[in-house]
């Protein structure tokens, strides 16, 4: 079976359709803040932009070079993508001694050893953030953690859910329901990621400072620049995120309780690579545990399923409490071909998929469909745009192009339903754009940015900062309204009075406070 097994009668409905056109989405957007040489900044994270623990729209990821942009939930791709362009410019506002990088893999990282690691105070909950991160170093390497990407997150509306139950003629609670199903959707989402890879992968070259151990196994462009000449995405390959750190994790999606159990025990069970780095060194620590994870975040995977409490409880202990609120997904590269790393048609196609997914049946994944899966994106990731290549689907090869254009059919097929209670028809020609890149494959982004550098004869790094500096000027040619520069100039503000808040409060040690976070997990 080449394909999911859809299941197009909700859509047969207009007023079922409906339900579906008011789903909330918002976007977390990563990237490195560089000098104007494309240097890594070793500056701290900007006062003006506010404390990173308390500011929920300008944070930082691993470092304090690394910035990440938060939306609010919308109902509507344009005000989303609005705000995430008021922040950029709110950026460049304050902060115009610096650009924001504009690729998924980094700048020149090659004194990576003087990285400032974010730090967010001295609350027990800032300490926490940043003994996580030392543990990510120590694990994984500074490199990978320097890598940007741009999450997207969704969920159905909430009024979607009681007629879908009654549809589906299932028994479950409300609450239990919606769990199992965003779990199903995430299944198929697994089964259909290699298209994403292939569609919006933009990171098929990188810096050779990136692979210090030349172990890469890429063509050298040139003395500063590695490639892959089919690759899509070194960020989701083997190079990038997928890395062999994590390959005896077992956490399973087949239901939200298996998920919560495996995650669990991998938090809990010792690992002995981990041991060896040792747990503190002068009263500091180097990891929050010696476990096989941290926490639940530390796992890497392409799309993670979320509760919508905002408290300091563990994932874990949110998700078995409320169920699954909404799924993240981890897949999209910064597109440096739009100064928002991301476009419009992207979200339109990537919701309608989601919808896709959702409405097709979804058994669960057993070991050897996890292996297939798990071949076919680190196939597509870094041989992805290669001429005839085929991909295995529960056994059986075939040509990547075909599969493509099937299941592209059947998510244009929920796209035009979903324009049916529209004035446009944005899904379907958002559909419609992808079909071409499956045929054409020089015109994916991958193959745009390799053109392009091939073309202008210059580094990876020369053609980023370019990209770079072309994005800063357009975004000091916008000018923010006066109410809108006073938001974030007060949520920077508040922000910094509220982590004082937190530190004024911090009254039981550290110990303690990490003991009872893990008592909940």
């Amino acid at each position: 079976m080449l394909l999911l097994n859809f299941d197009g009668n909700w859509l047969r409905n207009r007023d079922q359709v409906k339900l579906l056109n008011s789903g909330l989405r918002g976007i977390e957007k990563e990237s490195l803040r560089v000098d104007f040489k494309g240097n890594l900044s070793m500056k701290p994270h900007p006062l003006k932009l506010g404390s990173a623990l308390s500011n929920p729209y300008i944070t930082t990821d691993y470092s304090e070079s690394l910035l990440e942009f938060v939306t609010p939930p919308y109902n509507s791709n344009s005000d989303m993508l609005q705000f995430l362009c008021d922040t950029h410019t709110f950026f460049y506002s304050v902060c115009n001694d610096e650009l924001l990088w504009s690729q998924s893999m980094p700048c020149e990282i090659s004194q990576i050893s003087n990285l400032p690691i974010a730090h967010y105070g001295m609350s027990n909950k800032g300490l926490m953030k940043s003994f996580y991160r030392n543990g990510l170093g120590y694990r994984y390497g500074k490199e990978m953690q320097l890598i940007s990407g741009i999450h997207f997150n969704y969920s159905l509306p909430l009024d979607f859910w009681p007629t879908y139950k009654e549809y589906k003629k299932n028994s479950l609670s409300l609450r239990d329901f919606a769990s199992q199903e965003y779990m199903s959707l995430i299944r198929n989402f697994y089964r259909i990621s290699w298209i994403f890879i292939y569609l919006f992968g933009a990171s098929p070259i990188m810096c050779r400072s990136y692979d210090q151990k030349g172990t890469s196994g890429l063509k050298e462009h040139d003395s500063n620049s590695l490639y892959g000449k089919f690759s899509t995405s070194l960020r989701m390959s083997d190079i990038g995120y997928s890395n062999n750190g994590q390959a005896e994790l077992d956490i399973s999606f087949n239901s939200l309780n298996q998920y919560v159990q495996d995650l669990s025990k991998a938090i809990r069970t010792p690992n002995v690579m981990y041991e060896k780095i040792g747990l503190r060194e002068k009263n500091k620590y180097k990891q929050l545990n010696t476990n096989n994870l941290q926490i639940e975040n530390e796992y890497y995977s392409f799309v993670r399923p979320k509760a919508i409490s905002l408290n300091d409880q563990p994932l874990i202990a949110n998700l078995r409490k409320e169920g699954v609120g909404f799924i993240e997904l981890r897949t999209a590269d910064i597109n440096m071909m739009d100064p928002l790393g991301i476009s419009k048609d992207q979200l339109y196609f990537t919701e309608a998929a989601l919808i896709y997914c959702l409405l097709s049946d979804s058994p669960h994944i057993h070991p050897n469909e996890q292996k297939e899966i798990d071949n076919r994106n680190l196939i597509v990731a870094k041989q992805g745009r290669s001429p005839d290549l085929k991909l295995v689907i529960n056994g059986k090869a075939d040509f990547l192009k075909r599969i493509g254009i099937l299941i592209l059919e059947n998510i244009l097929e929920v796209a035009k339903s979903l324009d049916e209670n529209r004035k446009n028809n944005d899904y379907s020609e958002s559909v419609k754009s992808q079909m071409k890149l499956i045929h054409w494959s020089e015109e994916t982004p991958s193959a745009k940015i390799l053109n392009e550098i091939e073309r202008e004869s210059i580094s990876f790094s020369e053609f980023s900062l370019h990209a770079s500096q072309e994005h800063a000027s357009y975004f000091k040619s916008l000018r923010l309204s006066e109410e809108k520069y006073k938001f974030f100039k007060e949520e920077a503000e508040n922000s910094i009075e509220t982590s004082k808040e937190l530190e004024r409060k911090s009254s039981c040690s550290f110990e303690s406070y990490l003991k009872d976070y893990y008592r909940n997990i």
